[in-house]
């Protein structure tokens, strides 16, 4: 988990905007991980069954949290935005779920989009076509937001 523990982390947060809930996600699945001890073929298999879990206990937290009509605290993400695209991933936030899933494992975490297709069990296809609309999307938002002109 020391080696993984900050992708889950972060990969929750993108999903629950909330680190209270992430750390909750983090924690689950370490449990998960150490109840099932999966035997798997190599460390990307390992990663991406973290990866997975973390993505199936987000969307359970998200779900839960709607029915309990809680309140989420809009908490700063603690780790690794001081960069200067902080904004960036700022924007990508409001994005509709399934575009910020596939932007955050596309651009943070490197996965291929063949990759994304297997751990989202989604059609490659849509998971480009979910990356394309979700650029225009930012595009737009930061063209509003921070006034950017297109670059020719």
């Amino acid at each position: 988990m020391d080696s993984y523990a900050n992708s889950v982390l972060r990969l929750a947060y993108s999903y629950l905007h909330n680190m209270s809930d992430a750390e909750d996600v983090l924690q689950e699945t370490l449990i998960q991980f150490l109840r099932a001890q999966p035997k798997l073929e190599s460390v990307n298999h390992e990663k991406a069954w973290l990866l997975r879990v973390t993505i199936n206990l987000s969307k359970n937290k998200l779900t839960y949290n709607k029915k309990r009509k809680t309140d989420e605290l809009s908490d700063t993400l603690a780790a690794a935005e001081t960069e200067d695209l902080a904004f960036v991933w700022d924007a990508v936030k409001p994005l509709p779920q399934k575009y910020g899933e596939v932007v955050h494992l596309y651009y943070h975490e490197g996965y291929t989009t063949a990759q994304i297709a297997l751990l989202l069990s989604k059609n490659e296809a849509t998971v480009r076509s979910q990356l394309q609309r979700a650029r225009a999307k930012l595009k737009k938002v930061l063209r509003e937001v921070y006034d950017f002109e297109e670059s020719v």
